[in-house]
């Protein structure tokens, strides 16, 4: 292909060594056959990369952990992925108080450095997500009720945009691009090269709790930790797991931002429900809690089962008819890896208005999400049908879904991700990339005027 433009970086095109391993992602339900891999190292491959593209009238993804979770987001067939997972460097300004991270960090990484150096940053369930991804689509975790998600820490950050042009975005200047940023999903205004973020000092010591109880007691376990989740003290953090019937395991995890007698007080409620097969709790130096919280992983990570996500926001505990539906999906499933995901909020991240940032959802008591899983792809259709029909029969107990796990069944993708925030995210569309080159499935369309 001749062109005007060259590019570089590490440049990979179909058919050369080491396609193959460039195109495999995290989740393979969503790898395809992209013309070019650009591995950028410097902000200069991603503008030589995008003006290449431009002219040759070629499709534009950018990738960072390789965690998309559905299918033409961070990969197209014939396009050129932009990928910045070779961009990684971490600066720290302890007098400012911030973090100045490159866009192709991973989480795990990222927060383990600043852990060590004796600062928290909010982190999601999984190591080798990249930060830019989890930034942008708001960034939930363990943290958000303490000091709130990642993208509330954020406050500054570079983009290059479809000219080439580097802008600079912080509370002073393109505020606008800001706010989007923070919540308004990945992808939709430029290739942000890196991210500026204010650090929380953290405490010394953090407890790590683990309960397992036997699966027949699913009700049970489900109504006590939404009864008890959304209120308890804001220093917990915590998930609960309902895995498949096949699976057999409902467990719940956590972290606690204090003593361990602190928190065996605190579980009491939880400890209480069902018969608990494994009640784990322990004092950790912050660190050490991180490291057992999001183990090392190698990148891509699973690539080993394809997989289909939703998620949901629940306003209000849900009631028994819910509870149905979710059991009658994990009965169904016939993976082990299969579960309902769920998080409580609350403290820190419904603090904010809804329109304070992109990031809309802050009311809700916890957010929710659910999977299937499948390695044969004559189980694909099943599977996928089985997510649609759990999200259709769950909508009248929840709202919206969660842009960081997008799910391309959702028709009107706009208030559901963004709520009243979505006409305000496709003006600054149209402001930053007024020709809507960076265009995905569900990317926000500009809106001019």
């Amino acid at each position: 292909m001749k062109s005007r433009h060259r590019l570089t970086g590490r440049v990979i095109f179909r058919g050369d060594p080491g396609y193959d391993k460039a195109r495999k992602n995290w989740n393979p339900f969503v790898d395809t056959f992209p013309l070019v891999f650009v591995f950028a190292q410097e902000t200069r491959d991603i503008q030589n990369a995008l003006s290449w593209a431009c002219e040759n009238n070629v499709p534009i993804r950018f990738r960072s952990g390789r965690h998309a979770l559905d299918k033409g987001l961070s990969e197209v067939k014939d396009g050129i992925v932009i990928d910045v997972s070779e961009m990684k460097r971490i600066r720290f300004n302890r007098k400012k108080g911030i973090a100045i991270v490159e866009t192709g960090s991973n989480v795990g990484p990222t927060v383990k450095a600043l852990a060590r150096e004796g600062y928290m940053l909010p982190f999601g369930d999984s190591p080798t997500v990249g930060v830019g991804g989890i930034t942008m689509g708001g960034g939930i975790g363990l943290l958000q009720r303490s000091i709130g998600l990642i993208s509330d820490n954020l406050i500054g950050l570079k983009m290059v945009d479809a000219d080439g042009n580097l802008i600079q975005a912080d509370h002073h200047r393109n505020e606008d691009l800001l706010w989007a940023s923070r919540g308004g999903g990945g992808g939709n205004f430029g290739v942000n090269t890196e991210y500026v973020y204010k650090l929380h000092k953290a405490p010394e010591k953090a407890t790590v709790f683990e309960i397992d109880w036997p699966w027949d007691q699913l009700e049970t376990v489900f109504k006590a930790w939404q009864n008890w989740a959304p209120d308890v003290d804001t220093r917990l953090g915590t998930i609960l797991e309902l895995f498949s019937k096949k699976n057999g395991t409902l467990r719940s995890t956590g972290l606690f931002l204090g003593h361990k007698d602190e928190l065996e007080k605190l579980l009491k409620p939880l400890k209480n429900a069902g018969s608990p097969t494994k009640v784990f709790v322990k004092m950790f130096t912050y660190p050490d809690a991180v490291d057992y919280l999001i183990p090392t992983q190698k990148i891509p990570g699973r690539a080993d089962a394809n997989k289909k996500f939703s998620s949901n926001w629940a306003q209000d505990l849900l009631p028994d008819e819910a509870i149905k539906v979710m059991r009658q999906f994990l009965e169904e499933s016939q993976s082990e890896d299969t579960n309902f995901f769920f998080l409580n909020a609350g403290g820190a991240l419904n603090q904010p208005s809804p329109n304070e940032t992109a990031f809309y959802w802050r009311n809700a008591k916890f957010y929710m999400e659910w999977n299937a899983s499948w390695t044969d792809r004559s189980d694909q259709a099943r599977n996928l049908a089985l997510v649609e029909e759990t999200r259709l029969r769950l909508k009248p107990f929840v709202e919206g879904s969660y842009v960081n796990v997008p799910d391309q069944f959702i028709r009107n993708f706009g208030p559901a991700y963004y709520g009243t925030n979505f006409d305000r995210l496709q003006r600054v569309k149209a402001k930053y990339d007024p020709r809507n080159v960076f265009q995905f499935p569900q990317s926000i369309p500009p809106k001019y005027y």
